[in-house]
């Protein structure tokens, strides 16, 4: 019986590992395209000095609505400023208040910036150090601690 668990138990996660591993490759591909340059200038103030995190989401997005709390968590820590994309004001406000989510929301209700970006898929997540030079992109869904360790890297 022991070895019959054993065995499940190394399927289990080797098949954990074998997910991770694409679904991070899917990400690559998918990051592939966006805008690798240092962050464009737009209307914003944005604090200097500092790393910043931006992600594009919509309250339509399963997958944002996932990841949602995982950004709240490193808004709280580090300066943050989300694109709510295809998104109404009172959609957009009514999914903070449901959510309890605090983080800095800029309507980009016809995709106008998320098309800088060059973006085509939600959530996406962009980091920047200080000085403004991309540090790491991300389509799809990032982990809390995934995105404390590129942020923490982006500060150094």
């Amino acid at each position: 019986m022991k070895e019959k668990i054993k065995h499940y138990a190394k399927e289990t996660l080797l098949f954990f590992i074998f997910i991770l591993l694409i679904t991070n490759l899917i990400s690559l591909y998918k990051s592939s395209d966006l805008n690798k340059e240092s962050l464009p200038k737009m209307n914003i103030t944005i604090p200097n000095d500092k790393p910043i995190l931006i992600h594009f989401w919509a309250t339509w997005c399963p997958t944002c609505s996932v990841e949602a709390s995982n950004i709240e968590t490193i808004s709280e820590h580090y300066e943050v400023l989300t694109f709510a994309v295809k998104s109404d004001k009172d959609d957009i406000a009514k999914y903070m208040k449901e959510n309890a989510l605090t983080f800095n929301v800029i309507k980009d209700k016809n995709a106008l910036i998320a098309h800088r970006f060059k973006i085509s898929v939600y959530p996406t997540t962009f980091i920047y150090d200080k000085d403004k030079n991309l540090v790491f992109s991300e389509v799809g869904y990032t982990s809390t601690w995934g995105l404390w360790l590129r942020m923490w890297w982006a500060g150094l």
